[in-house]
């Protein structure tokens, strides 16, 4: 109905493409609430009643808000602490402070933690290279509940960054020059204008950080499990672990409840970002540069040791625990050894195979999403506004939900060989990539709708006029204009799912390991050196992933890459 004023092509287009998009995003949803209901008796003996009368369950519940709060309290405070330094003031080498505070996000929360167990405790090598390790016997302190929400709180600090940034670059300067002009102090524009301004967006920040802390899998496995302190997505984990009768009604309850909880935050932040967007006079047309004087050199040197904290020394820890025979030893020209990376690379098949899973998931991944949201951005921009929200809305949820959660959507939709081809993925690399591709579209979808929605459309008007049909103006026109964002979006999904560990951590089998899984199991089973070793190369990894991503951020549409300074 909506198409109907274009070719047949498109319309036979438009229809593949949304029916993916049922299968993809609708489907596994569907399932989900239908197992979870299922279970909803008034039989007191149901798995349902069981998970809501269970303690096991509010304790985790207290124990994800507990974790998920603390975590936000830390992310706002750092977030916001950078986004207001980074942006508003003459600092030097903006871009560089941006991208080195974005890249906590960008690495695997699994990595991140194990980066701080080995700078704690009696074990750490680094502790004991300077022989300040404390006695053997002494707790981690990593192992708590405040040792998960400060890795929770500094993995999500980006996204309050992120959304208070936004606001503060499209502040009007005007508005602060008209304020300067009337002599007030910098210290009254801050708190009578700014704050004001931009607390919606902190506020939406902040619902952001603990959206994402709720779902965090990784952290909260490696740090509380081993102490049985246990959140609602660990809780999950460790219920599709026992296999006990009713087990998959009791984790779909329990999938359902967080996932309620994580869409009421995701409301709840797109209540507060529209409470926060002001009709101003007035552009934004370059930085606002408050003047430090002679507090410029003390703030840099304040955000360096905060980087130094929260980045360099636990990958620090995390590479000299890499060079190491066994954890407990100190570095030195005795004990250094490159043992582990010789066994990741050449005798342990499982670490080959990881790797190539992983690469290859990831890689497939990426180009099916970006050959399939070409087409799709091209026609959602056709679509009439409210039709277009729904779609886009739709398409972004299962990337909104808990990976745990979508694992446990996709095992209830392919437990059983698929209609009609009696063939099973359940178990095979197949369901992984197929959670891949519907986690991720929205990932993929963004920069290339950005930049498709920035086109001006003359030159396509012009060849449909000339007869050109839809595929040919794709192919021929939108996609040479789109090009470097359509390579963006990809390398984007490349660079978050060569790592991932919550959607495979429940859908891997034997033969089948992703990196996220193998760092997890080594850690679990005690083989921490070699996992460090894998850690390194997965940071080098992102790194690298994220300098190109940079390169080519001059020749893409403003926002396309989160960390590049576009003003």
């Amino acid at each position: 109905m909506y198409l109907r004023n274009t070719d047949s092509q498109l319309r036979w287009l438009s229809l593949s493409i949304f029916l993916l998009i049922a299968l993809l995003s609708l489907l596994p949803s569907a399932r989900l609430i239908v197992e979870a209901l299922k279970g909803v008796q008034f039989d007191v003996q149901s798995p349902f009643s069981e998970i809501m009368r269970s303690s096991q369950t509010w304790t985790a519940f207290r124990n994800s808000f507990y974790t998920s709060g603390l975590g936000t309290l830390i992310a706002v405070v750092l977030g916001a602490g950078f986004a207001f330094i980074v942006t508003l003031t003459n600092i030097r080498a903006r871009a560089i402070w941006v991208f080195l505070f974005m890249l906590p996000m960008m690495i695997p929360p699994q990595v991140t933690a194990l980066s701080w167990l080995q700078l704690f405790g009696p074990a750490s090598p680094i502790l004991n290279t300077f022989g300040i390790a404390p006695a053997l016997g002494s707790p981690n302190p990593m192992y708590s509940a405040e040792g998960i929400a400060l890795l929770l709180g500094i993995q999500n600090a980006p996204l309050v960054f992120l959304a208070l940034r936004t606001q503060l670059l499209c502040l009007p300067q005007d508005l602060i020059e008209a304020a300067k002009v009337a002599r007030a102090s910098q210290e009254a524009i801050w708190i009578d204008i700014i704050l004001p301004l931009t607390r919606g967006a902190l506020i939406a920040g902040a619902a952001l950080a603990f959206v994402s802390s709720l779902g965090n899998f990784g952290i909260p496995a490696m740090l509380g499990i081993p102490v049985n302190y246990l959140v609602l997505p660990t809780l999950i984990y460790q219920k599709m672990a026992g296999f006990g009768q009713g087990m998959l009604s009791e984790v779909a309850g329990l999938s359902m409840l967080i996932s309620f909880l994580v869409l009421g935050g995701m409301i709840l932040q797109q209540w507060l970002q529209q409470r926060s967007e002001y009709a101003l006079v007035g552009h934004s047309s370059s930085h606002m540069s408050f003047r430090l004087g002679k507090w410029r050199t003390p703030t840099e040197g304040a955000l360096g040791l905060i980087l130094l904290m929260i980045l360099v020394v636990p990958c620090i820890a995390l590479v000299v625990s890499s060079f190491v025979p066994a954890l407990g030893m100190p570095l030195n020209s005795q004990t250094f050894t490159v043992s582990a990376y010789i066994e990741m690379l050449a005798n342990q098949g499982v670490t080959t195979r990881a790797f190539s899973n992983s690469l290859l998931l990831a890689g497939a991944a990426s180009v099916v999403l970006m050959c399939l949201c070409l087409p799709l951005s091209y026609i959602l921009l056709k679509l009439p506004l409210k039709a277009r929200i729904l779609a886009t809305s739709l398409i972004e949820v299962p990337y909104a939900i808990p990976g745990i959660v979508l694992a446990i959507a996709f095992i209830l939709l392919f437990a059983r060989p698929l209609p009609i081809l009696g063939v099973s993925i359940y178990g095979s690399m197949s369901i992984i990539f197929l959670a891949y591709l519907s986690c991720f579209l929205s990932v993929c979808l963004k920069p290339i709708y950005s930049a498709m929605s920035q086109m001006d459309k003359a030159l396509e008007e012009a060849a449909q006029l000339a007869g050109a049909n839809a595929i040919q103006r794709l192919v021929h026109i939108i996609l040479p204009l789109t090009a470097p964002a359509f390579f963006a979006g990809a390398i984007l999904v490349f660079l978050i799912s060569v790592n991932e560990l919550t959607v495979s951590a429940l859908l891997w089998s034997a033969g089948n390991e992703t990196l996220g899984v193998l760092i997890f199991n080594l850690d679990e089973s005690g083989d921490t050196v070699l996992a460090s070793a894998i850690s390194v190369l997965v940071v080098l990894l992102v790194a690298a992933l994220m300098a190109c991503l940079s390169l080519l951020a001059p020749r893409l549409p403003k926002g396309v890459i989160p960390w590049h300074d576009s003003v």
